[in-house]
């Protein structure tokens, strides 16, 4: 299963699906993680397109977090601590969505398909 798959059924179901799809995700985001390490970026010192595509992402794990109620810094602290990194470069920062309105639409698309 996808990554995209995966975490909208993070968001979009309950119950054990729901504990399934956070126990997948998290597995995702660890192996990412994993291949992290204890650099700053994916390209080590430098900033690069895997950082890019992650930042892409990481504008929707706060729709994660709050409908699956879970922590995903608590789960992988070296992936958010490079987010973090990478979001102090401005003009990244400022092209990206906010988080709180990439959750609002959320809640709009589970009205829409009845997922309330």
């Amino acid at each position: 299963m996808q990554t995209y798959d995966v975490g909208r059924n993070v968001w979009a179901t309950k119950g054990e699906k729901q504990e399934e799809a956070k126990k997948e995700f998290t597995e995702i985001l660890r192996v990412l993680e994993g291949e992290l390490g204890d650099r700053p970026y994916f390209g080590g010192k430098t900033f690069g397109l895997t950082d890019i595509s992650l930042i892409g992402f990481y504008c929707w794990f706060y729709v994660y977090e709050t409908f699956g109620n879970f922590s995903i810094e608590a789960e992988c602290p070296k992936l958010i601590a490079c987010a973090k990194k990478c979001m102090e470069k401005e003009r990244l920062s400022k092209s990206l969505v906010d988080p709180h309105k990439v959750n609002d639409f959320v809640l709009g698309m589970k009205k829409n398909l009845g997922l309330e």
